[in-house]
């Protein structure tokens, strides 16, 4: 089997059978809090982070389970911030949107639309400041470009020629909104384009795209010290949030994107190449299966964060004498 194909979708594969395990984990009130999931756009996390080097920076949202194990942050720190347990990679405290890891340069995991969209450029910016040769790559959906940030946060990357990757997942809905219905202009990559930007769109169904493009992109941040944006067509598979009914969409959409399932038609790409058979396929869901088995039960006996450290981590400021 071609390696490089199997490690586009090995990494597709991990992040949907981590996603799967984690509704019934959800489902059984092992993992509490709001939990957004990534399945149906796993090419695109397994795609960009094919481009990214080791010491790039990366900038994440709330769904960004896929992007933290594309990372490599281990599937066990990030199933243990989940239970809210102590070796989480956020020591319990984040939960499902606030995965970190500053050893592998993974900066959130943020709550807040947009709010990694001002991060990702103060990352640039430090960088251009002290002359270190890294990319910043910052991941948000298609809702975030109705928020100030995406605005501000554009014109001064292009500005102050900032080396960040933009990488906006289209999956067309902002929660219940379809982009249509909150958008005049609903090509971003030609909003991008208005700050002086390269940018352009990109079948997100379809990982070989997506890694092709963010290689480019990657290569043209890196050579010209410039940002680039990238707009990356996907759509999700489930709704907004473990908490979401998901009535704004109708059945039959979600079945016509379902038949472009980013990992069975790549699957079946490569299989008809012969890049992959299906003794590999088997096998590999096997030992996908057993990472998470392993992950499940470092959860499970893993200890919570000690009453006693809760203050732990937590500034405030010295009271000033009235």
């Amino acid at each position: 089997m071609n390696a490089r194909g199997r490690d586009l979708f090995a990494s597709m594969l991990r992040i949907r059978r981590f996603e799967e395990r984690c509704v019934e984990l959800y489902s059984a009130r092992k993992i509490r809090g709001f939990m957004h999931l990534y399945i149906g756009e796993e090419a695109v996390a397994a795609g960009v982070f094919d481009a990214l080097g080791a010491d790039d920076n990366v900038v994440s949202t709330y769904r960004e389970h896929g992007h933290a194990l594309a990372r490599g942050v281990p599937m066990t720190a990030v199933l243990a911030e989940m239970y809210g347990k102590a070796t989480g990679c956020s020591r319990g405290r984040g939960g499902s949107m606030h995965l970190f890891d500053v050893s592998r340069r993974f900066y959130g995991g943020n709550a807040i639309v947009g709010g990694g969209l001002p991060i990702a450029v103060g990352l640039a910016l430090a960088d251009r400041m002290r002359g270190a040769d890294r990319v910043t790559a910052c991941f948000f959906g298609d809702g975030a470009v109705a928020e100030g940030e995406f605005h501000e946060c554009l014109n001064l990357a292009a500005l102050w020629r900032l080396p960040v990757l933009f990488c906006c997942e289209n999956n067309r809905y902002a929660m219940g909104t379809a982009l249509h219905r909150a958008q005049a202009q609903t090509d971003l990559a030609l909003r991008a384009a208005s700050y002086g930007m390269v940018a352009w769109p990109v079948d997100g169904m379809d990982v070989s795209a997506v890694a092709a493009a963010a290689h480019r992109a990657r290569a043209q941040v890196a050579a010209t010290g410039e940002p680039c944006f990238l707009e990356l067509r996907t759509y999700r598979f489930r709704a907004h949030s473990m908490y979401d009914s998901d009535r704004y969409r109708d059945a039959a959409e979600i079945d016509r994107w379902k038949q472009r399932d980013p990992i069975d038609t790549y699957a079946a790409e490569l299989l008809g190449s012969g890049e992959l058979t299906e003794q590999d396929r088997t096998e590999l869901e096997a030992s996908v299966g057993r990472e998470i088995d392993a992950a499940v039960g470092a959860a499970e006996s893993a200890p919570r964060e000690p009453v006693s450290d809760l203050t732990r981590f937590v500034l405030t400021e010295p009271e000033v004498p009235s």
